[in-house]
C-alpha cells in the first residue's frame, strides 16, 4: 500500500470515470492527490468550468472520501519536460502517479516517478469530451456523473454555458 498517490485531471466535469478512479486509487494508497490541472483554463469548448467549479464537482462527488483526499489546482506550464516537477512543487509528496493518460505516464516516468494504470470504466462513455457534447446537444448526459454533480451542473446553468461556448467555437472556424 502506497502512503499518497498523485492523481492528475482536467475534470471537465467531474464524471463516473473519475469517480472510479479515484476509488481504485484510494484502494491502492491511504492518501489521494487529486490534481486539477490546467487550472487556469475556462470557459471554453475544452474547459469550460472554472477550477473552484472543478474542486467542488470533486468535493461533491467523493463524499466520505474527502478526508484521505487533498484536492490542488495546477496551472499548466508551456514546458511539458518541467511539468512534473511544477506538480511536485505544488502538492505534498507522492509515491506513485495513477493515470491513464500516455503523456501524462511518459513525463512522470522520465521525472523518475512510478506510475500505475487506473482500470478503465467505458472510457468512450465515461469522458468528459463524450459528456460536454452531449450537453451542447441538450441529449441525456445526467447518469454519466455523479448525482449531486448533475445537481450542481443543473444549478450552474452547464448546459447552456457550452451551448454558447460550441456555438462560438463554430463560429470562428473557416467556412468552405
Amino acid at each position: 500500500m502506497y502512503q499518497r498517490a498523485l492523481y492528475p485531471g482536467r475534470f471537465q466535469p467531474v464524471h463516473k470515470g473519475h469517480l472510479h478512479a479515484i476509488k481504485y486509487a484510494l484502494s491502492k494508497a491511504r492518501e489521494l492527490i487529486i490534481a486539477v490541472t490546467a487550472s487556469q483554463f475556462c470557459y471554453t469548448p475544452e474547459d469550460p468550468f472554472t477550477a473552484g467549479e472543478r474542486i467542488y464537482m470533486l468535493r461533491l462527488a467523493i463524499g466520505d472520501l474527502y478526508d484521505k483526499c487533498y484536492i490542488v489546482p495546477i496551472p499548466n506550464i508551456t514546458n511539458n519536460r518541467l511539468w512534473p516537477h511544477h506538480v511536485a512543487c505544488l502538492v505534498p509528496e507522492f509515491d506513485v502517479v495513477f493515470t491513464n493518460n500516455d503523456l501524462v505516464r511518459l513525463l512522470f516516468e522520465s521525472a523518475g516517478y512510478k506510475v500505475e494504470n487506473i482500470p478503465w470504466l467505458d472510457k468512450n462513455t465515461y469522458s468528459g469530451r463524450n459528456i460536454r457534447v452531449l450537453m451542447a446537444e441538450g441529449k441525456a448526459w445526467e447518469e454519466l456523473v455523479p448525482r449531486p454533480v448533475a445537481e450542481y451542473l443543473a444549478k450552474i446553468g452547464a448546459e447552456r454555458r457550452l451551448r454558447i461556448l460550441f456555438r462560438a467555437e463554430r463560429a470562428r472556424l473557416p467556412t468552405e
